[in-house]
């Protein structure tokens, strides 16, 4: 098992599947209804994988509806329904239930989603799996990038790898910055009204859960295009975290995970456009770089190229 990853063992999966699955890798899962796409997407918590130290038993049942939400806001649609399935350890007391139970009641509202049902079982530590639906006449994929196309993220990167490394690895940083670091790694806020908003403007997009490198490659790799970043999407502030900690900013900022962000490329002309909705939304837009012909994705910084390997997050990677 530890020679497979995550990666490796879907591919098993999928070439038992055989070649009529045509099973490519996508945010959310969709097939045809009529005139309708009908759009679904699972997704796993599991407490000792996915649970950094501190976070609340109401926090996780928020990020597990957040890990489907931020895949739908990629796609630019609007989620409706879900099921929730738990494993819960026997130790579990009510009031620990009673809490779970309230963590998927706020994030129902908070997200418009109507949880409808489920499954409850016995297991080690928890583990909950969350099914979100919803319908969609289109979505935007990931492989649909064009020369000269603008690549663009909802928001900055890098806090949440900095709050894992403060909680598991004791790197020192301001009061300010640690809440601010926190924050962004308990109670992430996928973008899911601008997704919906800008989602016919755009050319491709993708939910950015498994780090910004991972999720640049994937759309480079299914666009067979070229990804230039020139410039990086985070702070001062995580720059010099990073610097204080003698660990790499870039490192921060493209191999974390879970800042559940939009990463997209847009036509130069719709761009004025996208601008405008995130002023009005308040969304903090990044323009991170472009889109051009070859393959790979690239740091360019003055005469420094270099080559963004993928470093994200990976399940079971050895």
């Amino acid at each position: 098992m530890t020679k497979l990853d995550e990666k490796k063992i879907i591919k098993i999966f999928q070439q038992r599947f055989g070649k009529k699955s045509k099973f490519i890798p996508e945010d959310v899962e969709t097939f045809r209804i009529q005139k309708m796409y009908f759009v679904t997407k699972s997704d796993m918590l599991v407490e000792s994988t996915d649970v950094p130290k501190g976070m609340k038993i109401a926090e996780m049942a928020r990020k597990s509806i957040v890990a489907c939400v931020s895949d739908f806001s990629a796609k630019g649609v609007r989620p409706i329904y879900a099921t929730v399935s738990l494993a819960i350890p026997r130790k579990f007391s009510k009031s620990k239930i009673k809490e779970l139970a309230s963590g998927f009641m706020k994030a129902s509202k908070e997200f418009g989603v109507k949880i409808i049902g489920g499954d409850t079982n016995e297991g080690k530590e928890i583990v909950i799996e969350v099914s979100m639906f919803g319908i969609a006449q289109n979505i935007v994929n990931r492989r649909g990038a064009k020369i000269d196309d603008v690549i663009i993220t909802s928001g900055p990167f890098g806090y949440t790898l900095s709050g894992l490394k403060i909680i598991l690895n004791h790197y020192k940083a301001d009061p300010k910055f640690i809440r601010k670091s926190k924050k962004q790694l308990f109670m992430s806020v996928p973008r899911l009204k601008f997704g919906l908003s800008i989602a016919k403007y755009l050319s491709s997009s993708m939910d950015s859960s498994d780090g910004l490198s991972s999720t640049l490659n994937e759309m480079s790799r299914q666009s067979v295009k070229k990804f230039v970043i020139t410039k990086l999407p985070s702070h001062h502030d995580v720059e010099k975290f990073a610097n204080a900690n003698r660990t790499k900013f870039t490192d921060l900022v493209f191999n974390g995970g879970e800042e559940y962000e939009i990463v997209a490329t847009v036509s130069p002309k719709n761009l004025p456009t996208i601008r405008k909705i995130a002023r009005i939304q308040k969304v903090p837009l990044f323009e991170i770089g472009y889109v051009t012909k070859g393959k790979n994705v690239i740091f360019q910084q003055e005469n420094k190229i270099t080559t963004i390997q993928d470093k994200g997050w990976l399940h079971l990677k050895s």
